[in-house]
């Protein structure tokens, strides 16, 4: 049987818009982004995630929120990622070695956003697609699974596990 595979898909937390002089990829995240993702790391450390491998797109915003949200596993900061359409960002997934057997990406909308729709088939998830549709918000992580190789990943072929937002976790 093949193996069964784990895929976060994390958006960056919020970013401040204080300096408008700031390059857009050197914004830091403002301080309601630093308080989620805190929570983020709160629930990463409960849910039991631990990413064998996180990939993060080189933005400050990306890389302060891999820093608070701090998952296990080895990081890999890659410029490819800032920017990356999903397309890109599918191709980056399916050259990870087949011994790794789960990932986080930390990038960026809309591409978080249209990756789960696109891997994620509808029947089968159990958590709702539709919510992601109407909006993947800053610190939204999705939760995908898939059986087979990385190289195997393709649209609809993932099953969307779980789904959760900042907002929501604040709650709990």
């Amino acid at each position: 049987m093949p193996p069964n595979r784990v895929l976060y898909l994390l958006r960056h937390a919020k970013s401040s818009w204080d300096d408008p002089e700031i390059e857009d990829h050197e914004r830091p995240l403002a301080p309601r982004g630093r308080r989620a993702a805190g929570v983020l790391a709160d629930h990463v450390r409960s849910a039991g995630i631990m990413p064998e491998l996180v990939l993060s797109s080189s933005a400050r915003r990306t890389r302060e929120t891999l820093e608070v949200v701090d998952p296990p596993g080895q990081w890999l900061i890659e410029s490819e990622l800032y920017a990356a359409s999903p397309g890109t960002v599918l191709a980056r997934l399916q050259s990870l070695p087949d011994d790794v057997r789960s990932a986080m990406v930390v990038g960026h909308n809309p591409t978080m956003q249209v990756l789960v729709l696109r891997l994620a088939a509808a029947a089968g998830s159990e958590a709702d697609l539709g919510e992601v549709q109407r909006k993947f918000p800053t610190g939204g992580l999705a939760t995908l699974t898939f059986e087979g190789a990385w190289s195997e990943l393709a649209p609809g072929r993932a099953r969307l596990a779980s789904y959760v937002r900042p907002r929501q976790l604040e709650g709990r």
